[in-house]
C-alpha cells in the first residue's frame, strides 16, 4: 500500500516517513504542502492554495446542474496533458509533493487530497468543530458562481442534488458544497483515480457521513458501501502487513458501523468480533465486591466491565497509534455530585481489576464492542447497567475526544431516566453541545479515531439536549433550540404535546410562506390530518418524495383505507426500499386486506432489513400459514423466538403451528414456556391433538412414532393440572394419558381413576346440567365411565377394604345422579323421568347393581 495514503488514512506520518530521507515524499519546501497541511488539520488552506485554485480554473464553461459542471471540471483536469498546463514550474512542485514524476499519477493524487480535504472539512464544519469560516465563493469558480444570484440559492441547489433514493438531508447542514465536492471526487471521478489504492477507503467514510444527513437509509449509498467494502477486503497488505494491524482495527470497526446503519447486525458482529480479535483483548462483563454509595458499609457484587489482553501480549508499531490528547482538550466528564451515589463504584481489589493502557484502536474496540450490545439487547434496566459498565471503563481513560464523546454521550442516554443523575446528564449534554464552538481543542485532534467511533453531528447533540429539556417539563427551552435547529417536526410534537395544536399549524404555515417544501407540507398534513397536504409536497418533489407517499399511507392506515394505503406505501418504497417501517406497515395492510403474498413479500423485506425485528418475523409467519404454507410459518417462528424470547404471542403461533405440523415436541416445549410466561395458560385443543398423537402412536413431522413424547406430555400435564385445577377436559385428558383404564399398568388405572374423578367434581360444579339434558348426559357418560374404571381399579386392589370403597364411591356417585335425572327431568303430570333420558337412567341403575353385587362380594370376602 502506497506509504503516503496509509499516512493520510492515520491521520499522521510515522517517524520513518518524517526522517530526512523520506520528507520529499511527504511535503515541498514550506507551507504549501499539501499532506502537511492535511495532517495540520488546516483543510481550509488546501481550498485556498494555489495548485487546487488551477483545479477550478481548468476551463469555463456553463452548465445548469452544479454537480455535473465539478465533475466535468475535475475529470478535464486529470484528461489534461503535460503540455496542456499553465505553469511548468508549478507542477514541477507537484512533483516533488509525491515524488512522482508520472504526470497523471500527480494529478490523480493532487485531486485525490482535494476530495479528503473536502469530506475533512465538511466534517469540521458539522460534526467536530470549530465552525468553518470559508465560503463557496471564497474558492469555488466565478463562472460557477454567477449562476445564483445568492449564496442561499447555491446552498439549495447543492442540498436538492443531495437527495436520495427520495430523502431530504437536514436543512441547515454547513457547507453541503463539500460533501458534494468529496461525492463528485470519490463517486463519481472514481474511474480517472486508478492509482489511488484507498480510494475505496475514504469513499466508505463519505457514504457514512452521507447516510447521517439523510432522514432514512439509502439503498443506493449502501450499494455503494458494500461495493467499497468488498474492494479493500481484497487488499490482502492491510490484513498481513505486521505494520498495519492499527489501520486493520480501524477498517473492521468503520465496515460494522456501516452495516449496523443499514440493519445487517449479523456482518456488524462479525466485524467487530474481527476488530477484537486483532487487538487480542478480552472483553466481559463480571461482578466485583464494591461499594456504590456514600454511607454503604457492607461490600456487594457491583457490574464492572473487566478488560485484559490474552496471555498480556503487547501489540507492536505502537508507534503507529495517535498520540493521546491532552486531558483539557477533550469534553469535561461531569462527576455527580450526589448525596448518596458514589461517582464511581469503589472497588475493595481496585489493583485486581485495572485496566492496561489502552491505545486508540482499543478503545474504539471497546466502544464498538458496546455499541454492539446495546444494539443485540433488549431495552431494560439491567441492560442500562451493563452499558454503563461500558462508559465507566472507556471514561477511565480519558485520551481521544472521538471516544470521549460517544461514550459521554451514551452515559447521558442511559441516565437521564434516574432522578439521582438526571441532573448530571442535563450539565454533561450541554457540556456536549457547546463543545463544537471552542476553538481551544484542535481539529486534527478531534478527528483522531473519529470514523472508527460514529459520533454524531452537533445538530443531533443538540437536539438530544432539547429532548431532554421537553422531558424535564423545560418546553419553552427546548422549543427555542428545536426552533434554531429547523427541526420543525420536532417542534410540532412538542406544541401536539402541549395541547397546541393550532400553535403547531401556524408555525408550519409561517415557515412555507418563507419556502415552500415538501417536508414542511408532509408536517402540515400530519397535524391537520388533510391529503391535500401530502399531495401537494408529492407534486413539489416531482414525485421523488418517499416521506410524502409514506405519511399519506400512514394516514389511511390510520383510518383503516387499507387499499388506498397499501398504494400510497408501494410509491414510498419504490422510490425507497430501505424503508423498514414503512415495509411492515404495508404488510399489515396487506394482511386487513386478505392479500397474503403481499403480506409474505412486505415482512419478508422487513427481516432482510433488520433479522432482530420479532414482530415482523411472526406477521411473516402468520401470512405463510394463510397461504398454507405450513412448514415455513414454523421455521419463520424459530428465528421471530431468537430475536424475542418473551413474546408470548409468538411462544402461542409456535405452539399452534408446531402441532399443526407435526413437531410435537416442540409443541410441549412450546406450551412450557407459555407457562412460564403466563402462569395459568391453557390451550385444550393443542393438549387434545397431542394425547391423541401420543395414545395412537402417530408419526411426527420427521416419521418419528410420538409414543416416545409420553413421559414429557404427562410432566407438561402435571404442571397445568397444579395451576389449572378447575377444567374437566384436562382431567379426562390426563386420564386419557395414562390409558382410562384400558392400561395393563395398575398404576396407571389408578391415576386414570384419580383425573376422572377430578374431571366429574368439576362438571358437578358447573349449574348447567341441572337444567341442559344434553348437559346432563354428558355428565352420567362421565360418570358411568368413571365407574367402569373404579371396577377395573378394584380388581387391582389387593386390600379388600380400599377396594369396597372405591366400589362404594362410584354407586353412591350413579345414585345420586340417578336420584337428580328423576328429580329434575321427571314429567310433571306422569312423575315418570323425560324420554330422552331413559336410556342413561336405565344405564346408570343396572351399573349400580353390577356396583352392589360386587360390593356385596367384597363384604363376604372380608
Amino acid at each position: 500500500m502506497w506509504a503516503l495514503e496509509r499516512a493520510l488514512l492515520r491521520g499522521f506520518p510515522s517517524a520513518a516517513e518524517s526522517r530526512p530521507g523520506k520528507q520529499s515524499e511527504l511535503a515541498a519546501a514550506g507551507s504549501e504542502s499539501l499532506l502537511q497541511l492535511h495532517f495540520e488539520g488546516n483543510y481550509e488552506a488546501i481550498l485556498l492554495s494555489e495548485v487546487i485554485q488551477d483545479v477550478f480554473t481548468t476551463l469555463t464553461m456553463t452548465e445548469e446542474n452544479i454537480d455535473t459542471y465539478l465533475e466535468k471540471l475535475i475529470v478535464a483536469y486529470l484528461d489534461c496533458s503535460v503540455a496542456d498546463a499553465d505553469n511548468v514550474e508549478r507542477w514541477k512542485y507537484s512533483f516533488i509533493i509525491f515524488n512522482c514524476f508520472d504526470y497523471l499519477s500527480c494529478r490523480q493524487r493532487l485531486i485525490f487530497l482535494l476530495g479528503v480535504g473536502s469530506l475533512q472539512l465538511f466534517v469540521q464544519s458539522n460534526w467536530t468543530g470549530p465552525p468553518v469560516h470559508l465560503q463557496p465563493q471564497d474558492f469555488l469558480p466565478s463562472s460557477l458562481l454567477h449562476q445564483f444570484c445568492e449564496p442561499k440559492a447555491l446552498c439549495t441547489a447543492v442540498l436538492s442534488t443531495l437527495v436520495l433514493d427520495g430523502e431530504s438531508v437536514y436543512n441547515l447542514t454547513s457547507l453541503p458544497i463539500l460533501l458534494m465536492l468529496a461525492r463528485v471526487i470519490l463517486v463519481d471521478s472514481r474511474h480517472k483515480l486508478a492509482a489511488i489504492q484507498t480510494l475505496p477507503w475514504w469513499t466508505l467514510r463519505y457514504v457514512n457521513i452521507h447516510q447521517q444527513l439523510l432522514e432514512e437509509r439509502s439503498p443506493e449509498l449502501f450499494a455503494l458501501a458494500q461495493s467499497c467494502i468488498e474492494q479493500l477486503t481484497n487488499l490482502e497488505t492491510l490484513f498481513t502487513d505486521d505494520e498495519c494491524w492499527h489501520l486493520a482495527v480501524q477498517f473492521h470497526l468503520e465496515c460494522a458501523y456501516t452495516f449496523l446503519n443499514y440493519y445487517e447486525y449479523k456482518n456488524a458482529k462479525k466485524h467487530f468480533n474481527a476488530a477484537k480479535d486483532i487487538t487480542k483483548l478480552q472483553i466481559n462483563l463480571t461482578g466485583a465486591l464494591g461499594k456504590r454509595t456514600r454511607f454503604q458499609e457492607k461490600l456487594v457484587a457491583q457490574l464492572i466491565l473487566d478488560v485484559q489482553r490474552k496471555d498480556d501480549v503487547l501489540l507492536s508499531h505502537h508507534e503507529l497509534s495517535p498520540a493521546p490528547t491532552a486531558l483539557e482538550n477533550l469534553t469535561k466528564n461531569y462527576d455527580l455530585n450526589d448525596d448518596t451515589v458514589l461517582n464511581e463504584i469503589k472497588l475493595a481489589d481496585a489493583d485486581q481489576y485495572q485496566l492496561p493502557d489502552l491505545c486508540a484502536e482499543e478503545l474504539a474496540v471497546i466502544l464498538g464492542v458496546c455499541i454492539d450490545f446495546q444494539k443485540n439487547n433488549p431495552i431494560h434496566k439491567l441492560t442500562e447497567e451493563e452499558l454503563l459498565a461500558f462508559t465507566s471503563c472507556l471514561l477511565s481513560q480519558p485520551k481521544f475526544w472521538a471516544i470521549q464523546t460517544s461514550a459521554l454521550l451514551l452515559r447521558t442516554k442511559l441516565e437521564k431516566g434516574s432522578t439521582r443523575r438526571v441532573e448530571r446528564a442535563m450539565r454533561q449534554t450541554q457540556a456536549l453541545a457547546d463543545q463544537f464552538e471552542d476553538k481551544k481543542t484542535l481539529v486534527s485532534e478531534r478527528l483522531k479515531i473519529f470514523y472508527s467511533c460514529q459520533v454524531p453531528p452537533h445538530w443531533a447533540i443538540e437536539r438530544q439536549l432539547a429532548s431532554l429539556l421537553f422531558e424535564l417539563g423545560c418546553t419553552s427551552s427546548a422549543l427555542q433550540i428545536f426552533e434554531k435547529l429547523e427541526m420543525w417536526e420536532a417542534v410540532v410534537i412538542c406544541y401536539e404535546r402541549a395541547g397546541q395544536h393550532g400553535k403547531a399549524e401556524e408555525v408550519l404555515r409561517r415557515e412555507l410562506e418563507k419556502k415552500e417544501t415538501p417536508g414542511l407540507y408532509c408536517l402540515l398534513g400530519d397535524v391537520l390530518k388533510d391529503h391535500q397536504y401530502y399531495d401537494k409536497a408529492w407534486e413539489l418533489s416531482k414525485h421523488r418524495s418517499a416521506r410524502a407517499q409514506r405519511s399519506k399511507g400512514l394516514l389511511y392506515l390510520r383510518n383503516k383505507e387499507f387499499r388506498e394505503c397499501v398504494e400510497c406505501f408501494e410509491r414510498s418504497v419504490k422510490i425507497n426500499p430501505m424503508q423498514l417501517g414503512v415495509w411492515f406497515s404495508l404488510g399489515c395492510a396487506y394482511l386487513a386486506l386478505e392479500g397474503y403474498d403481499g403480506a409474505a413479500k412486505a415482512f419478508q423485506r422487513c427481516v432482510m432489513l433488520e433479522p432482530e425485528n420479532a414482530e415482523a418475523w411472526n406477521n411473516l409467519s402468520t401470512a405463510y400459514i394463510r397461504l398454507k404454507q405450513k412448514i415455513q410459518a414454523f421455521r419463520t417462528l424459530q428465528e421471530a423466538l431468537k430475536c424475542n424470547y418473551e413474546h408470548w404471542q409468538i411462544w402461542e403461533n409456535y405452539l399452534v403451528t408446531s402441532t399443526d405440523i407435526g413437531e410435537f415436541s416442540e409443541a410441549i416445549k412450546a406450551y412450557h414456556r407459555l407457562m412460564d410466561l403466563q402462569e395459568k395458560y391453557k390451550d385444550v385443543q393443542v393438549l387434545n391433538i397431542l394425547v391423541r398423537a401420543v395414545v395412537n402412536g402417530m408419526a411426527d413431522r420427521n416419521g418419528e412414532v410420538a409414543t416416545g413424547l409420553k413421559g414429557k406430555l404427562q410432566e407438561l400435564f402435571g404442571r397445568v393440572t397444579s395451576r389449572v385445577t378447575g377444567d374437566a377436559e384436562i382431567w379426562r385428558l390426563y386420564a386419557r394419558l395414562c390409558g382410562s383404564g384400558h392400561s395393563d399398568n395398575p398404576e396407571d388405572t389408578e391415576k386414570s381413576l384419580q383425573y376422572l374423578t377430578k374431571a366429574h367434581k368439576c362438571e358437578m360444579q358447573s349449574a348447567d346440567w341441572e337444567t341442559d339434558i344434553s348437559s346432563f348426559k354428558e355428565l352420567v357418560k362421565g360418570a358411568i365411565e368413571l365407574a367402569h374404571v373404579a371396577i377395573k381399579c378394584s380388581k387391582n386392589k389387593s386390600n379388600h377394604q380400599e377396594a369396597l370403597q372405591i366400589l362404594s364411591s362410584a354407586r353412591l356417585n350413579l345414585r345420586g345422579l340417578s336420584s337428580k335425572a328423576k328429580q329434575l327431568f321427571a314429567d310433571a303430570t306422569s312423575s315418570e323421568v323425560s324420554s330422552e333420558l331413559v336410556d342413561e337412567v336405565t344405564a346408570m341403575d343396572s351399573m349400580i347393581a353390577e356396583l352392589q353385587e360386587m360390593s356385596n362380594q367384597l363384604r363376604n370376602q372380608c
